[in-house]
């Protein structure tokens, strides 16, 4: 029984199968919170993407801007998974200089989890601020 060749899959899907998400029901999570733009325009899970398409992936910090080059249904090694699209230069060159500097200014309540900062937050957070 052969596989048919692929022309298109939901979007969560391939985010899935291309390694941008561990889990697909976080890579439709980010879909649905609008993390995800397909051409320019916020997306629902259920979109179909196909090679060609333009695609703007904010992933935490990091922001990518990549352009479909294959389809796949099956998450597979991230060598084959990188087959899957083409970043642009520009986004590449973002990315570098956003981590450049994120190592030489850190920022203290990046490192908070959630909520109110403990005790020991609060103290990293005046020591930095006074400059010690």
């Amino acid at each position: 029984m052969k596989q048919q060749e692929l022309t298109s899959i939901r979007i969560d899907k391939w985010l899935w199968a291309a390694r941008f998400f561990k889990t697909r029901s976080l890579a439709q999570h980010a879909v649905e919170l609008g993390r995800i733009h397909l051409d320019g325009q916020k997306v629902k899970p259920a979109r179909e993407v196909k090679p060609g398409d333009l695609l703007k992936i904010e992933r935490g910090e990091e922001t990518f801007e990549i352009e479909v080059i294959g389809i796949s249904s099956i998450r597979g090694s991230a060598p084959i998974a990188q087959q899957l699209y083409a970043e642009t230069e520009a986004s590449r060159t973002k990315r570098k200089q956003a981590a450049e500097m994120r190592k030489l200014a850190f920022e203290p309540a990046k490192a908070i989890e959630k909520g109110r900062p403990t005790k020991r937050d609060a103290r990293r957070i005046r020591k930095v601020k006074s400059g010690w």
